[in-house]
């Protein structure tokens, strides 16, 4: 084969690897785009997740798991997105949990106390077998991580759901 041909052959090749590699960047920015434009701005990390069941919360939360149970690091962690309004359902953790807040707004609050304002940055360590529920502000969805240890004692015991009375109590 002459030296031109297989220059033209070359090049011809070149730009249909370029054409597929933009090609597919445009198609991950598209998805990118997709995951964002309804949900609040929010700076997703990790994927949405599955649709949480309504017996356990109330309005729309998303959770993934990250970290599977194993019985070395007997520690669950998992990504859960709370759409604005959203909450979960009083409940408690036998050896406690963790919330790592890594987008928007929402409120925590352990039976008993105020509700607390919770937002990105914000660190939130529920003790162990202490009533608490936590979501989304109602304007401004939520994204937390969540960490349950020592997952050999249990991992979570689901309780009522939080009341709307309750929700917005917020300056009480």
């Amino acid at each position: 084969m002459k030296r031109g041909v297989k220059i033209m052959l070359l090049a011809g090749l070149a730009g249909i690897v370029f054409s597929f590699l933009a090609c597919n960047d445009t198609i991950k920015n598209e998805k990118a785009t997709d995951m964002n434009s309804n949900e609040e701005d929010l700076d997703f990390i990790f994927p949405k997740g599955n649709l949480g069941p309504k017996e356990l919360f109330t309005g729309n939360a998303y959770n993934i798991g990250l970290v599977d149970i194993d019985d070395v690091y007997t520690t669950a962690v998992g990504n859960v997105y709370f759409e604005p309004g959203a909450r979960s359902n009083w409940h408690t953790h036998p050896s406690g949990q963790i919330l790592v807040i890594t987008d928007g707004v929402g409120y925590h609050q352990i039976e008993g106390q105020p509700i607390q304002v919770i937002k990105k940055g914000d660190v939130i360590k529920c003790p162990p077998n202490t009533k608490h529920w936590h979501g989304a502000s109602p304007d401004t969805g939520l994204q937390q991580l969540y960490i349950v240890p020592n997952t050999e004692k249990g991992i979570v015991a689901w309780m009522e759901a939080v009341t709307d009375m309750q929700y917005n109590n917020i300056n009480q």
